[in-house]
């Protein structure tokens, strides 16, 4: 099993690496938080922990039918900001929320349609 602290500092300075490189570029940054890096260490973490590639799989599958509505974020966010001005922390929450929505929606029509994960 890996250390839990080892975790944690490598998942922080990936997040903190992120945010500094956005003060520079936003294009890259968020090349660099669009890439499936969490996604990706939490399989290594799973991996180490369990070596269950089945479980693994599991997870992965079960990313694809999350990020399609997470997208909504990414679309309402900007709109709410700048088409529609409200402020940074009442945008976050909305688009959070409809994405949270989003979620449920989904899960909906996939167990309408017979898929589980």
């Amino acid at each position: 099993m890996m250390n839990p602290f080892l975790k944690i500092i490598i998942s922080a300075l990936l997040i903190l690496g992120i945010s500094e490189i956005s003060r520079r570029n936003t294009s890259v940054a968020a090349l660099l938080a669009s890439l499936p890096l969490i996604s990706l260490l939490a399989m290594i973490w799973m991996y180490h922990d369990t070596h269950d590639v089945t479980r693994i799989a599991a997870f992965s599958w079960s990313v694809i039918w999350y990020v399609i509505p997470s997208l909504i974020l990414f679309a309402l966010l900007p709109l709410l900001l700048t088409r529609w001005h409200v402020p940074f922390y009442g945008a976050l929450f909305l688009a959070r929320a409809v994405t949270v929505a989003g979620f449920f929606v989904m899960k909906a029509i996939l167990k309408a349609m017979g898929v589980t994960f």
